[in-house]
């Protein structure tokens, strides 16, 4: 089966057997709709103006949200906005720097205060540390110290910023955090740089502390940690092209994802049918977590 959506065109494989069930039509549907109905729901997405936060932003529009792109570079937001406006699509975008927590907290109490309110935050957004120890410049004796901070500055303090505002805001009864971490924090990686693992393991600590004091209002807190998926930016990576077939070695499924694989799990943990799911790490990464880096040599 092959799926277009915005720029990305992949082949995902079929269903198999799917068809007819005996399920009448409109009781199937309407069990689907209860179980996954975003519609009306205002949705914000940090680092959504391309890549991950693009895709599920998209696919939470799709599904009937109101989604709101942040992004700290405006030119992207713009060419985002456009090409879903041509798609049908209609979302709103706003430039903001989660790395100010300010001027998060007040876009969040806009948005709260909005038509649509404020429900579901995706705490997308994050660089890159660069090239990890398997190669001589990533390996800890010869830390690029001046990038280790930025790259704390944006993943991981930025993360609990866009948590902190959004907990201040959230919908009390219905509310969803959820943080983007990685499989290279999950499990070491001599091809991910140290501050990128490194703040990619501390947002988990984040969000499992923070399930449990919002649980009381209603707000479930979440990660999801993707393994290798292909992204524009990633493509027009020399570097990172470059590492791409010991990446798929590190997958237990031996391939790196497309970006519409990613849409169901955001769906998913935004929707009522993660409404007993808080504090979890939900790994999309083909196995990645349980294979190791033990095939990629130093």
């Amino acid at each position: 089966m092959t799926t277009t959506t915005g720029t990305t065109t992949s082949t995902i494989p079929p269903v198999p057997g799917a068809g007819p069930s005996g399920v009448p039509e409109e009781r199937r549907l309407q069990k689907l709709g209860e179980l996954f109905d975003v519609r009306g729901l205002g949705v914000v997405v940090t680092g959504g103006g391309s890549g991950l936060g693009l895709r599920m932003g998209t696919a939470l529009a799709e599904a009937g949200a109101h989604v709101t792109l942040l992004d700290v570079v405006g030119d992207r937001l713009d060419e985002a906005r456009t090409d879903l406006a041509e798609q049908g699509l209609q979302v709103d975008v706003a430039v903001a720097d989660i790395t100010d927590f300010d001027q998060l907290d007040a876009l969040f109490d806009r948005l709260e205060h909005s038509e649509h309110g404020l429900h579901v935050v995706f705490a997308n957004a994050g660089i890159s540390a660069g090239i990890g120890p398997r190669l001589r410049t990533g390996r800890i004796t010869d830390l690029d110290r001046e990038r280790w901070q930025q790259v704390l500055d944006v993943n991981l303090t930025g993360a609990v910023n866009t948590m902190s505002a959004a907990a201040r805001h959230l919908n009390t009864g219905y509310g969803r955090i959820v943080v983007t971490s990685s499989v290279g924090g999950i499990r070491a990686d001599p091809m991910v740089g140290y501050a990128y693992a490194s703040t990619k393991a501390g947002v988990v600590g984040l969000v499992r502390n923070a399930a449990l004091e919002l649980a009381h209002r209603g707000i479930t807190v979440n990660a999801v940690a993707p393994g290798l998926f292909e992204t524009n930016i990633r493509k027009a990576n020399p570097a990172a092209e470059a590492m791409t077939a010991d990446f798929v070695k590190v997958s237990a499924l031996k391939r790196s994802a497309q970006l519409p694989e990613l849409e169901g799990l955001a769906v998913y943990v935004a929707s009522p049918a993660s409404s007993y799911v808080t504090g979890a790490v939900l790994n999309i990464d083909g196995g990645g977590q349980h294979v190791g880096p033990n095939d990629v040599e130093l």
